[in-house]
């Protein structure tokens, strides 16, 4: 449930974002907010949420659990004193290693998402025949859905095309949950009075929403690279890496380009990561309290 209600909540901004990052002609957050209700009426903000919302749950058991066990392994065979404020070198370990984990999972379901958000965005190869545009043009331009969409990569580009952007993604990972988990465990310790065993649903709510502006809006840069890497044409792909779309970016639109998106990033980074923190502390704060009963 918790990662559900941080895709339900998230999902609008994030198909914005998107397009402010990789989509031509929106300008700022308003106006791209604008064009798409004007342009697909409200079901264009949840464009591409159903291959997310239905893998959120194994992604987000695998990140917290790598997480959680690795911050215990750590503290464990260094002997930190769990007495105390939890260890910083412990903490940041175990977020890299979440990052690094999360890309695995979360690479493949962030293309299709970004897929299928971009679908107006339509670019041809040049030197086709009318009727060859206007059979690329629907065969590229309309993913059914998100099967349609994997299938189309995989039959294009083979597994590996699945990771595309990969690279950029871990550069936006790894220290993106840096800054997700760490200032969530200690803002959270920072509301929580000493008389309190657990923090209660308001530090979660304030601490995991301010986790996730700090983590999302730094993570910005990167994720520019990674959206647009995504979002390059299937047939006529514009970047050909990481470096590549890094200079192109910077070459065609200067220094700003890599900050497009960032207060949509961090507007949505709030109520995202604070439904999300918040459900799953009392998801796990219910199963503990079931376990005791029984």
């Amino acid at each position: 449930y918790a990662g559900a209600a941080s895709v339900i909540v998230g999902h609008p901004l994030d198909t914005v974002k998107a397009r402010l990052q990789a989509g031509q002609g929106y300008g700022n957050t308003f106006n791209c907010i604008f064009r798409i209700y004007r342009n697909e009426n409200v079901a264009g903000f949840f464009k591409g949420m159903s291959f997310p919302l239905a893998s959120i749950a194994i992604y987000n058991s695998v990140v917290f659990g790598v997480f959680s066990n690795a911050q215990r392994y750590i503290s464990h065979h260094r002997q930190t004193d769990r007495k105390h404020s939890p260890d910083f070198i412990d903490l940041t370990i175990a977020s890299m290693l979440a990052g690094l984990v999360s890309v695995g999972i979360g690479g493949p379901v962030d293309l299709v998402k970004i897929k299928l958000q971009m679908q107006t965005q339509t670019s041809l190869p040049e030197g086709l025949s009318l009727n060859q545009k206007t059979s690329l043009l629907y065969y590229q331009a309309t993913y059914r859905g998100p099967i349609h969409c994997v299938y189309c990569i995989l039959k294009k580009e083979g597994f590996t095309g699945m990771y595309r952007g990969a690279g950029a993604m871990i550069l936006r990972d790894v220290p993106g949950y840096c800054l997700y988990f760490i200032p969530y465990t200690y803002i959270c310790e920072w509301l929580t009075s000493d008389h309190q065993s657990t923090p209660s649903a308001f530090s979660v709510w304030i601490a995991g929403g301010l986790a996730g502006a700090i983590s999302w809006g730094t993570a910005t840069p990167m994720d520019v690279v990674k959206t647009r890497l995504q979002a390059d044409n299937l047939y006529k792909q514009k970047y050909k890496g990481v470096k590549d779309c890094i200079s192109q970016s910077y070459q065609n639109e200067g220094l700003q380009v890599f900050f497009r998106g960032i207060t949509v990033n961090t507007i949505r980074g709030f109520p995202a990561s604070a439904a999300m923190f918040l459900t799953y502390e009392l998801s796990l704060k219910a199963l503990k309290t079931r376990k005791e009963s029984d």
